[in-house]
């Protein structure tokens, strides 16, 4: 049993390691930016030596994944004065975006990046529930209102990112925040593949405003609640998606 117990605690120690280069991470990191809507259309990229300052690599590793991003008709790089790298987002928005990064995604890793998430979600809301204040509910409202009022697929696909954000900032956790953010750009984009029809939409707008009626109560024990369930249903909602694909 206790072998058992130690083969199973020490997976996770000795899972492989990412086998792509820091050129492919970061080129992957700008396209998931670019997928969230963080880095509009026709927005200009920091220059090779800023973007390497912030990464922390040298600009031949900026330089590769600058050229990944032009073969992938994501950015165009224009030369002379006012030049520069500038984002070109795919005349689908994201969704072909998405598609491309979920067919890199395994079940399994699905799984672990909905766990993650649920777990994020919910200590954001009950944190939010006992720290926000009058004004932080209000912003909430908001950002579920434009939620609601949200048309088209990317419309939707952004206020939902919003009002996720705008939990953690009710919860007064930068590293909440964070972490939040980074999630968004790895995970938020491919739970939305799986919701595209107005009744899915439906449900997220009602979960939403379940989240903030908790908040607003200050139950934190509603709020985590009602905020894990719904990246739980999201995720197991995108596994099924992903499976259909496959068919």
């Amino acid at each position: 049993m206790a072998i058992q117990f130690y083969g199973r605690a020490t997976a996770a120690v000795f899972a492989p390691l990412e086998s792509t280069s820091r050129s492919s991470r970061i080129a992957r990191r700008l396209t998931d930016a670019i997928a969230l809507g963080l880095l509009p259309d026709a927005q200009q990229l920091p220059g090779e030596m800023d973007l390497a300052a912030q990464f922390g690599v040298s600009t031949v590793t900026i330089r590769e994944a600058l050229s990944m991003l032009r073969h992938e008709g994501l950015i165009e790089t224009r030369r002379g004065r006012g030049g520069g790298s500038f984002v070109r987002v795919p005349a689908d928005g994201a969704s072909s975006l998405a598609r491309r990064r979920l067919g890199e995604v395994s079940l399994v890793e699905l799984r672990d990046l909905g766990d993650v998430y649920t777990a994020i979600a919910g200590q954001a809301a009950a944190l939010a529930a006992r720290r926000a204040d009058d004004e932080d509910v209000a912003q909430l409202r908001r950002a579920a209102a434009q939620l609601a009022e949200a048309g088209e697929p990317d419309a939707r696909r952004r206020a939902d990112a919003q009002f996720h954000i705008q939990v953690t900032v009710a919860a007064q956790s930068a590293r909440l925040y964070q972490e939040e953010v980074h999630l968004q750009a790895e995970f938020g984009t491919l739970l939305w593949l799986a919701f595209g029809d107005d009744a899915s939409h439906g449900e997220m707008v009602r979960s939403c405003t379940a989240v903030v009626d908790a908040i607003e109560a200050r139950d934190a024990h509603a709020a985590r609640a009602t905020a894990e369930q719904r990246v739980t249903d999201a995720t197991a909602r995108l596994i099924d998606y992903r499976l259909d694909q496959e068919l």
